[in-house]
């Protein structure tokens, strides 16, 4: 009789990571990758001034210093790798949205198999492809226009091919993780992008404690703690899983009778994962981009007022903002979950809700329970999202600027779906071990 086994504590984990071959070459590979991302972000691009374009990003253009953030710096830095992934996560979603809308598409998803997920990929790729190109073509010739040292067609033309094809060698770099390496590799790049910021958040937060007084330093811990107990809220929600229970009828296969079993549908809390905030976010960041091209005085006054965190009435924003969320987080949700295909998929199962009649009033049941949870998730998501800059507004500390709801949420998600990838991968050898002995 064999016992149970035990998930492995994080000690066991290591030293199983270290002693399965297949895994330390799978680590290897991700490591070294992620390295040569990281030095292709510090390969300049010539002819820009980048002193100047650094200190443009990090004073008050909101959008820039978004996209840099998620570039890992690579943006300010002007690097062969200043888009990073940021085209092909924009194709990603891009993509996601016409699934649901083309019909063809569609049928690709869920009729044929690993083949229509195959062409689904491909048409990322050139959808990420002409992507690229746009935001490639849009920073050389409009936002780096004031810092270039010889601005012409021949600048835009060799600047927007530069970063054309080191975001397209990123996108191959973040395929290459994900089929020979740990975890997604769009996702890790991100989180080592963000990851690479928190050094310079934190010495600029040592330098604003030791140049101030003791109120500085309290300021900072409550801020500090704030994070923590944020990163916790984070956790739990995104664990956070309604499981509605499942009774599979009974059924005969030759003269074997196999009794009724019980299993549990999950719906998760937080469908959407960061999504909502992402789409909130490129939304209200449209009408600061929109100002560059309307040079209005009376329309800056109204975005500067009303649609920036840092606006005279920054509770306008927040609505906003809140509401952008909620509404993105339903939106999502019901991209991935469909109420319909689900009850219908039960109904072929021979599996129902208990009290439940299978079908229409299944559907609705599932509905009801989705929306609940959906409107749970999105106050969090709101939350979480506003919380942090208010309270930094209020504390005046502004060294932690950019890790805000979006940084966390893709920090915590990723170390959890990495870790998890991790720990099956070495219970899959163990248990290929046993069955070799």
């Amino acid at each position: 009789m064999i016992s149970r086994d035990k998930a492995p504590t994080a000690q066991e984990t290591f030293m199983q990571m270290a002693q399965a071959a297949g895994l330390r070459g799978r680590l290897l590979v991700t490591l070294g990758i992620l390295f040569l991302i990281r030095l292709g972000i510090h390969l300049p691009i010539p002819n820009i001034n980048r002193e100047e374009f650094a200190r443009a990003i990090e004073g008050n253009n909101q959008i820039l210093s978004f996209l840099d953030i998620f570039s890992g710096g690579g943006l300010s830095a002007l690097g062969v790798f200043a888009l990073g992934i940021l085209p092909y996560i924009n194709a990603s979603i891009i993509i996601q949205l016409l699934t649901a809308a083309i019909p063809a598409l569609e049928n690709l998803q869920k009729n044929e198999g690993e083949a229509g997920r195959r062409k689904i990929s491909q048409i990322t790729r050139y959808v990420s492809l002409g992507w690229g190109v746009i935001q490639s073509v849009f920073l050389a010739a409009f936002w780096l226009k004031p810092f270039a040292v010889n601005y012409g067609p021949i600048f835009v033309i060799e600047t927007a091919l530069a970063l054309v094809a080191g975001s397209m060698f990123v996108m191959w770099a973040s395929e290459l993780i994900t089929e020979q390496g740990v975890g997604n590799g769009a996702s890790l790049l991100i989180f080592v992008n963000i990851v690479a910021t928190l050094p310079k958040a934190l010495g600029d937060t040592i330098d604003f404690v030791q140049s101030g007084s003791r109120e500085t330093v309290g300021r900072v811990i409550v801020l500090l703690l704030l994070f923590i107990a944020t990163i916790v809220g984070i956790v739990f929600v995104q664990e956070g899983i309604r499981r509605i229970p499942i009774i599979s009828a009974r059924r005969q296969v030759g003269r074997r009778i196999f009794a009724e079993q019980r299993n549990y549908l999950p719906l998760r809390l937080n469908q959407g994962g960061v999504m909502p905030i992402i789409f909130a976010t490129a939304i209200l960041s449209l009408p600061l981009l929109a100002e560059n091209f309307i040079r209005n005085p009376e329309y800056s006054k109204i975005v500067n007022t009303y649609l920036v965190p840092g606006g005279s009435q920054p509770w306008v924003y927040a609505l906003i903002y809140l509401v952008s969320i909620v509404f993105f987080s339903y939106f999502y949700s019901s991209l991935i979950v469909n109420p319909v295909d689900v009850a219908q998929n039960l109904k072929k199962m021979g599996s129902s809700i208990p009290g439940i009649r299978p079908g229409k009033a299944t559907s609705e049941y599932i509905e009801r329970v989705l929306n609940r949870l959906t409107f749970l998730g999105a106050i969090f998501l709101g939350l979480i999202a506003i919380i942090p800059t208010a309270v930094e507004s209020a504390l005046n500390v502004r060294t932690f600027r950019g890790l805000g709801a979006t940084s966390l949420l893709i920090l915590v998600g990723v170390a959890i779906d990495t870790s998890r990838q991790i720990q099956t991968y070495v219970i899959s050898q163990r248990y290929e071990g046993m069955v070799k002995q």
